[in-house]
């Protein structure tokens, strides 16, 4: 059950709450990974007590390839107050800018896209077809991790080294729903942990697992340990990295035919500028990116802006808000580090007043939708899917509404 479907009407939401949505917004962040993916949150409690204590009123949650988070994330949101967005995350592939090696938003990758739907419905529905496809990609994942474990425990075995890794219960004690890399660099991490008396011998260790490479993190930093784990034994080089099947690479048309089946708006999620100001092929060009994502039938784009600067995150946001996309941030915590829920620009340099407003705005519109597709009507994409960018403020203004009667009820 979703309590949008018991809200009074359009116009009686609009005119309840005119009085309170006239201006102002709330904190918003609408791109979280939970511990069903993996995240920096032991669990999705976690997620709600820092938003509470950091006066947060919206929350996203943005899982690869599930949506097995939602309930309890729904029944935390009722309890906590906090409007809960739906969402979900998929890894893409765009053929014919691999073949031109043109990068799209992954920065090492020519064509791999990653990709998102927001505002899925709820209780999440599909068609068979799609809910097969999501399956065989945890499965294809699944097979490769095995065969990671498996590359892993030969390492260690002919170098001596303490560990002994083993797939089920790897996914007993460390994954909610889908095993990830990173799970496995926590678990060699704890695993080295538990075997050495002290920070020197879980040098030594690392060394010996690194083949002699010095050990540059800082052994009392689990998170840049995990990481430097991932880099010298998982990623592509190392002893146990196993290729991605590249059966779970959907094209992009793919992934957005899943999006729209189970309720959700397709979302192009931006890298933007890196740390020397550089960025990705597809992204350089602001006018051609946005008539290539029109032209795909998207209208909306979200984006971390922890990795931005705050001048070029703020001259593209205005670029696209103004020409009626939605525009929502988030944080993604899809490391082991656990930082704070509050959407910053890099260098902790906090976002605009304006820009606050276009997140939450967005984020509007997708409350707008999913309120829609809850009571049986047709939500921000028209039946031939086409985002509806010139309803926007209408959007923006019932999904206030929407919001506030949440918030209040």
């Amino acid at each position: 059950m979703n309590i949008l479907q018991d809200f009074p009407t359009e116009e009686e939401l609009i005119k309840k709450h005119k009085p309170k949505t006239s201006g102002g917004s709330y904190k918003v962040n609408n791109h979280l990974h939970s511990p069903y993916s993996f995240s920096a949150f032991d669990n999705i409690a976690q997620i709600f007590k820092m938003a509470k204590e950091e006066s947060i009123s919206l929350l996203g949650i943005n899982d690869f390839y599930t949506t097995a988070g939602y309930d309890e994330f729904y029944q935390l949101a009722m309890e906590h107050k906090i409007f809960p967005l739906f969402n979900i995350e998929f890894i893409g592939l765009l053929k014919d800018f691999q073949d031109k090696d043109m990068r799209v938003n992954d920065p090492k990758n020519p064509g791999r896209s990653y990709f998102t739907g927001k505002g899925l419905s709820y209780p999440v529905s599909m068609n068979d077809k799609n809910a097969q496809i999501l399956n065989n990609i945890k499965s294809y994942s699944e097979e490769q991790l095995k065969k990671m474990v498996g590359q892993a425990n030969d390492f260690f075995k002919e170098t001596g080294l303490p560990i002994k890794l083993d797939f089920d219960e790897l996914k007993r004690d460390y994954a909610r729903e889908m095993l990830r890399e990173r799970h496995i660099a926590t678990a060699i991490q704890d695993k080295l942990s538990q075997a050495a008396s002290s920070e020197e011998e879980m040098k030594s260790l690392l060394q010996k697992m690194y083949g002699g490479k010095e050990v540059q993190a800082d052994i009392s930093d689990k998170p840049a340990v995990q990481n430097e784990i991932r880099s010298n034994l998982l990623k592509k080089g190392g002893r146990a990295f196993v290729p991605e099947d590249k059966n779970t690479f959907l094209r992009l048309d793919q992934i957005r035919d899943i999006i729209i089946d189970a309720g959700g708006i397709p979302c192009y999620p931006v890298l933007l500028d890196n740390e020397k100001g550089e960025f990705t092929d597809f992204e350089g060009d602001w006018q051609a990116m946005h008539d290539y994502l029109r032209d795909f039938n998207v209208g909306c784009i979200e984006l971390i802006p922890g990795r931005n600067s705050f001048d070029v995150l703020n001259d593209f946001v205005k670029f696209f808000n103004d020409r009626n996309f939605i525009v929502t941030f988030g944080t993604e915590h899809n490391t082991p580090a656990l930082k704070p829920l509050t959407v910053k620009c890099r260098n902790d340099v906090p976002l605009s007043k304006e820009m606050e407003k276009i997140n939450f705005e967005g984020s509007a519109v997708i409350a707008a939708h999913q309120y829609k597709n809850a009571t049986g009507e047709e939500g921000f994409l028209s039946a031939s899917h086409e985002p509806k960018l010139k309803e926007k403020e209408d959007f923006i203004r019932l999904g206030k509404a929407v919001i506030e009667e949440f918030l209040t009820r």
